[in-house]
């Protein structure tokens, strides 16, 4: 028993740190671009051009993991999970470091690459998964995954937080927008150390799965061409479409529906985050023990899609509070019973293989809308929204409709 929980709770930090880095610049990005008060960009640019150019930023980032995730899938069937969790690591510090200095120096170009260099190596999650899946048996698999989802969670009730404070120069005078990438970075040389030190490596059955650089193509090729993985595959790039749409877009419409700044949207991200712990942390670990994940996604993915819709209803920002709580409730019920049918359709020396599938088809499905929200966003502050919720709807009328 000590064997198998202490790689748990190392993942528990390792996935914790990671996030709690992620939501830290989530409050940053959209304030540099879509805030015109903010002098990163140059004046003369228009709303359109600002929210267009937002898109193609968050992009970049989930087009190179699409790349790099499946060749650490891999690596690390090969190799083991620790090695490719540091190297995963390591391209995440340098890009923090870049991102703070593209921000000082106002370079838009050093800004893409700070972005598609850990995106590349950025492969950490399925490497996290992979490790999971190897301590796991199919009774608790569900509950493990559901504590990854609280790291999440927690992660997302601290971190925009934070980003919001330390970007907020009325706070503290030398305070700036390139202030939460430093702290970032060292939270991730704090990651390193964990990894270092605490980590231990959890892939005894090594497999030497093939690698490629255009693996990312044959992984889609693979996903839509077996008939046992066709199914869910479709399923899980359609919710990763429609979430995208969702959380890179949902600051925007926020800032420019409402007006909020960084720090009120940190603290929105922190109000969705305190709801995604409990329910991974709770919820999703009493349903595990009476429903069968097949069970959970029939309603846990159309109540998702129709509460993002929901978002749209309210005039005043307060009452967007009382919807946030359901979207993060149901997307926490989502993604970890959604990973643990993927996991189980894979033998015990292919999980880094076929979660690396399943991570190229999340990382198709955060590279498109980000791109297609710029323009649509241009057009209607409320068409994001729009596209979220009838792409996740699609996801599960997919499920249903393929299940019967």
């Amino acid at each position: 028993m000590t064997n198998q929980r202490s790689p748990i709770y190392t993942v528990f930090l390792t996935v914790f740190l990671d996030m709690l880095g992620v939501g830290i610049v989530i409050p940053v990005l959209p304030a540099l671009f879509i805030n015109p008060e903010n002098d990163f960009l140059p004046a003369h640019f228009t709303g359109a051009q600002r929210s267009i150019l937002y898109g193609y930023l968050v992009a970049v980032y989930p087009i190179m993991q699409f790349f790099g995730a499946p060749i650490l899938g891999a690596l690390s069937d090969r190799y083991g999970r620790k090695p490719m969790l540091q190297l995963s690591l390591v391209g995440t510090l340098v890009g923090y470091l870049l991102f703070g200095w593209a921000i000082l120096t106002h370079n838009l170009w050093l800004l893409f690459v700070s972005r598609m260099l850990p995106g590349f190596t950025g492969g950490n999650i399925s490497i996290i998964m992979s490790a999971l899946s190897d301590i796991a048996v199919p009774e608790n698999r569900t509950r493990l995954f559901g504590l990854v989802g609280m790291a999440f969670g927690l992660g997302f009730i601290l971190g925009p937080a934070l980003g919001g404070i330390l970007a907020d120069s009325t706070l503290v005078s030398w305070f700036d927008h390139a202030t939460p990438f430093w702290f970032t970075a060292g939270l991730t040389v704090v990651n390193l150390l964990v990894v270092q030190f605490l980590f231990q490596e959890t892939n005894n059955n090594r497999s030497s799965s093939a690698l490629s650089f255009g693996a990312g193509f044959h992984n889609i090729q693979k996903a839509f061409g077996a008939p046992g993985l066709r199914r869910i595959f479709t399923v899980s790039l359609l919710i990763s479409l429609g979430f995208s749409f969702f959380t890179q877009f949902f600051s925007v419409y926020m800032m420019q529906t409402f007006g909020y700044k960084e720090r009120q949207i940190g603290l929105l991200f922190a109000w969705v985050g305190l709801w995604l712990v409990f329910t991974q942390g709770f919820t999703v670990r009493k349903l595990a023990r009476t429903v069968a994940p097949e069970q959970v996604l029939r309603f846990s993915i159309l109540f998702l899609s129709l509460s993002i819709g929901a978002l749209l209803l309210p005039q005043q920002a307060r009452y967007i509070y009382f919807i946030n709580p359901f979207i993060a409730t149901f997307q926490g019920l989502t993604a970890p019973n959604l990973t643990t049918v993927v996991s189980t359709s894979a033998g015990s020396d292919k999980q880094g293989e076929v979660l690396g599938i399943n991570q190229s088809m999340i990382s198709v499905g955060q590279a498109l809308p980000p791109i297609i929200a710029g323009y649509l966003n241009s057009l209607n502050g409320a068409f994001p929204m729009l596209a979220a919720m009838a792409f996740i709807f699609a996801g599960w009328v997919v499920y249903v409709f393929k299940k019967r």
